[in-house]
């Protein structure tokens, strides 16, 4: 059994998303420790890219950041490597096409690999071009992450027969950033899914206080959250590992009351 299916075993997986880099990569080591031991079962990690198309304001910003600091593909696979000295908790790489593609797809593929990586998410990538990032990540045993989103409705069955890993169901329109409200039915959603396929889903976009975790986690067998994370990196720089961890364990503990 992979990691990523271990995080779905038996319980609502809680996601994380970090920009890796920011306020450094050091404290992106830190930080993916103290987040496994608040009750993260899987982290994304975001390569920092200029022009990252799906990201709402928090995470560009927190891209620029990194990037001006000097954060490259190379700092975070070394990055990475340190992590798996002391840590197994399932690691995915979310980022986009063209730092894959700039980076080489095999040889980012084969590296991501070797440093101890479990998954890739390219928000970019739609379904119909795929299959040059897919092919290599399924020779090297890196799950390639399908995303849906309320608009693919007939596309769900189809996408998710080829999933990998998890399904990752976009609850919003438009692209990241905290909502206020959740107004898609990410149930219809999750169930057009297992229709097709019994694989995890993971909802995300928008999500960022304890009730909206704990809904969400009714109907879904994951929820993931950046932006408000994001923020708190941006707002307490070096000393954020407190307040995410505290975050991460309150988001847990209100999904652990949605069964």
């Amino acid at each position: 059994m992979s990691r990523i299916e271990q995080a779905f075993q038996k319980k609502k997986a809680f996601i994380p998303f970090i920009t890796c880099g920011d306020p450094s990569l050091e404290v992106t080591k830190k930080l993916v420790c103290a987040m496994e031991k608040a009750g993260a079962d899987l982290i994304e990690l975001g390569i920092p890219f200029s022009d990252p198309t799906a990201e709402g304001p928090v995470i560009q910003a927190a891209n620029i950041r990194a990037l001006s600091a000097g954060v490259t593909t190379d700092k975070i696979f070394k990055m990475v490597d340190e992590v798996r000295q002391e840590s197994s908790v399932p690691l995915v790489f979310m980022t986009y096409a063209n730092v894959v593609f700039s980076y080489g797809i095999e040889r980012f593929v084969k590296k991501a690999v070797e440093v101890g990586m479990d998954g890739l998410i390219l928000p970019d990538v739609p379904y119909e071009e795929k299959e040059e990032f897919q092919a290599v990540c399924q020779r090297y045993g890196l799950a390639f992450i399908s995303l849906i989103a309320p608009t693919s409705q007939e596309r769900v069955s189809m996408i998710a027969r080829e999933a990998e890993g998890f399904v990752y169901c976009v609850s919003s329109l438009g692209v990241t950033g905290v909502r206020s409200q959740i107004t898609t039915d990410v149930e219809a959603m999750v169930k057009l899914v297992k229709q097709s396929r019994d694989i995890p889903c993971a909802v995300g976009f928008g999500i960022s206080t304890p009730e909206q975790a704990r809904e969400m986690a009714r109907c879904a067998d994951g929820v993931i959250v950046g932006s408000a994370i994001v923020k708190l990196c941006g707002e307490y720089k070096e000393a954020c590992i407190e307040p995410v961890s505290r975050y991460v364990r309150d988001m847990k503990a209100a999904m652990e009351q949605s069964f």
